[in-house]
């Protein structure tokens, strides 16, 4: 039996923290990166008129905002840091302590859960909120990782 790689305990671990919201995982074999993308969603019931980060204004009834993290191997990945709420690196074929993996998953739920309140918070008829957006705090996330845990995933073969 092949030993669990970085991708299988990521997908396995996502489905079971976060299974209510919109996730999706892109390997990118060529850049050797692992991007975690999210969607959330809210009824824009004033329909008030909002700009998303290009400028397009809209008024629909549903709003869907979308943001990803991007955990990538600092010797071969090119990474634009600013495309992404948080990058984070892994060890090349080493892979990532499970400890981290699970740290980036479990932190991630406290985000979207954050981000998803923030969002209704931000469509309310009285809000004062001028902008909309998520918050990935190093330090936070830095807590959450279990020094006692050494273990490592793989990164995977293909």
């Amino acid at each position: 039996m092949a030993k669990e790689s970085m991708i299988d305990y990521l997908d396995q671990y996502l489905n079971k923290r976060i299974p209510d919201y919109e996730l999706n995982i892109a390997w990118d074999t060529r850049n050797r990166t692992f991007e975690i993308a999210f969607r959330l969603y809210a009824e824009n019931k004033q329909q008030i008129e909002l700009d998303d980060v290009d400028g397009t204004a809209s008024e629909e009834e549903i709003i869907e905002f979308e943001d990803a993290i991007l955990l990538y191997d600092p010797e071969k990945s090119v990474v634009d840091t600013e495309e992404y709420l948080a990058v984070i690196p892994y060890e090349g074929k080493k892979g990532m302590k499970k400890a981290e993996l699970t740290a980036v998953v479990d932190y991630l739920r406290e985000v979207i859960e954050e981000g998803q309140s923030d969002l209704l918070d931000f469509l309310a008829e009285d809000s004062d909120e001028a902008v909309f957006e998520l918050h990935w705090f190093d330090d936070a996330f830095k807590k959450k990782i279990d020094t006692t845990e050494t273990s490592y995933f793989p990164y995977p073969k293909y």
